[in-house]
């Protein structure tokens, strides 16, 4: 009677299988509706861990690979892919500490609001490098003979947007390192003992 008790009240065992591969990693990652640091922060976690690892098996690939060379086309799109998310996640991070104006009044916390550009900045920075990445990746994948697999449309028109131009994330990070930089100096000609 007493092993029948104590058998109900445990909770069952968990068999959970290790997250080895780039897939599983990649599976990790959320789009929030909310953007806070630390979801920023564990996403971009997920997704470099997804870096560092090998794909899986072309048997458990996200898209269904029939040789070699699509084996290739699908490797390369996916790490763009990738490096896309988190220039994504760097740029939503950055703007967290970004200030949509300096005003008057913020003067007394100028020190504050110098420490979140220098953060943005930074954030920015990663981003810059994951954007030359992205482009990298998909210049191997330009040297390629196009091909086509069905599941990963998303991440061909990514590609195809790149190589014309009208995905360009540097720009964009420069945009946004010139506002950095026209907010700071707007925050230090602020005297914080005038308020």
């Amino acid at each position: 009677m007493l092993l029948l008790a104590l058998s109900t009240a445990l909770p069952p065992a968990v068999h959970g299988s290790r997250i080895v591969f780039r897939e599983q990693y990649y599976q990790l990652f959320r789009r929030h509706l909310y953007v806070t640091p630390a979801r920023a922060a564990e996403n971009i976690y997920w997704l470099e861990k997804a870096l560092h690892s090998d794909f899986a098996n072309p048997l458990h690939a996200l898209a269904r690979v029939r040789d070699e060379r699509e084996w290739e086309w699908y490797r390369n799109l996916f790490t763009m892919h990738i490096h896309l998310l988190i220039v994504d996640q760097y740029l939503l991070w950055s703007s967290l500490f970004m200030p949509r104006e300096a005003l008057f009044y913020n003067a007394p916390w100028r020190e504050q609001n110098l420490q979140s550009l220098d953060r943005a900045e930074e954030l920015l920075r990663f981003a810059l490098i994951h954007w030359e990445e992205a482009e990298r990746w998909s210049q191997e994948a330009a040297s390629m003979q196009f091909v086509h697999l069905e599941r990963i449309q998303y991440w061909e028109d990514q590609h195809h947007r790149i190589r014309t131009g009208s995905l360009d994330y540097r720009r964009t990070i420069g945009r946004h390192l010139e506002r950095v930089d026209v907010l700071r100096d707007a925050f230090l000609q602020m005297d914080p003992t005038a308020y």
